[in-house]
């Protein structure tokens, strides 16, 4: 057998409920929760009980699914489950930079609150939308943002998917500039223009935020999102750049793969990366874990 990589989920994953049964019933998941909630108050009560409009909010969606993610990764651990290396999308890089103990569970939670709220801010003022474009490949892509403003591939997430930030102005154009290069464009709902340049006042803040918060060498392997490679040198300035840069999925999973990954475990909320990885690379096995009887039904 290969190795095991644990990757965690980014914001879009997020729903009412999520990680209440590991909470239940895993003491190592219910430290999580309650750290948590010592530093924001509520936040488990938004994980099991927030409205879909309340979840949606950066500000919320950001400190509730790390929350979940770090959980389910936790429970894991307490059954016996252990990665090799890891990697998270987006917000889920946080996750697991807490779980590589890179930086302290309570540290890495207080710096994922400060990156909703600086993005929740940066999207307020530089209002931006994103679509997800499918059917077509990444150099397509690409070659369609060439020809408008302000449009930029942001999550390159499969062969066949990738995201794209631009303005509202730009969007109905772009949709059928996708569609008439043989491709399907479909408007995201999200509350902003990430990993985009739109974004660039939120790194820069997050970069000053991190000024006095010391990181350490992680247990594990962590796969930066900037990079696409273990991280190494100056973390935060990675951790400052995955904000205002593209997620480079795709690569992630494809260097993973190559270094001896054969088996993917998507800790916490949903199963998106789940299906794209399966997507990347069938021959791999990928399975999420969202509630204890996933842990149970694992084949490993």
């Amino acid at each position: 057998m290969g190795k095991i990589a644990f990757v965690f989920s980014g914001q879009g994953a997020q729903y009412s409920g999520m990680g209440k049964a590991f909470y239940e019933s895993s003491p190592a998941a219910k430290a999580v929760f309650d750290m948590a909630d010592s530093i924001r108050k509520g936040t488990s009560k938004q994980c099991f009980e927030g409205t879909a409009e309340e979840l949606c909010k950066t500000v919320n969606t950001q400190p509730c699914v790390f929350a979940a993610d770090l959980a389910a990764a936790k429970a894991l651990l307490e059954k016996g489950i252990k990665p090799d290396c890891a990697a998270g999308f987006s917000l889920g890089e946080i996750a697991a930079i807490a779980f590589s103990k890179m930086l302290s569970e309570e540290n890495a939670f207080k710096l994922v609150c400060k990156r909703g709220e600086l993005m929740d801010k940066a999207a307020f003022e530089n209002p931006g939308v994103m679509a997800a474009v499918m059917k077509i490949t990444p150099q397509q892509v690409e070659k369609i943002c060439e020809k408008f403003d302000k449009t930029y591939p942001v999550n390159y997430n499969s062969p066949a998917q990738t995201v794209v930030a631009t303005t509202s102005e730009n969007a109905e154009k772009f949709c059928q500039a996708v569609k008439d290069a043989g491709g399907r464009a479909k408007l995201l709902a999200v509350s902003g223009a990430f990993h985009s340049p739109f974004m660039a006042d939120a790194a820069l803040n997050l970069e000053k935020y991190m000024e006095d918060i010391e990181f350490s060498e992680p247990e594990i392997e962590i796969y930066s999102d900037y990079t696409a490679r273990p991280y190494s040198g100056d973390f935060k300035k990675l951790v400052k750049a995955q904000v205002e840069n593209p997620v480079k999925w795709q690569t992630i999973i494809e260097n993973m793969i190559n270094d001896g990954v054969d088996t993917f475990i998507e800790a916490g909320v949903g199963k998106t990366l789940t299906g794209l990885i399966k997507r990347i690379n069938p021959g791999v096995k990928a399975f999420k874990v969202e509630n204890p009887d996933d842990i149970n039904a694992l084949e490993l």
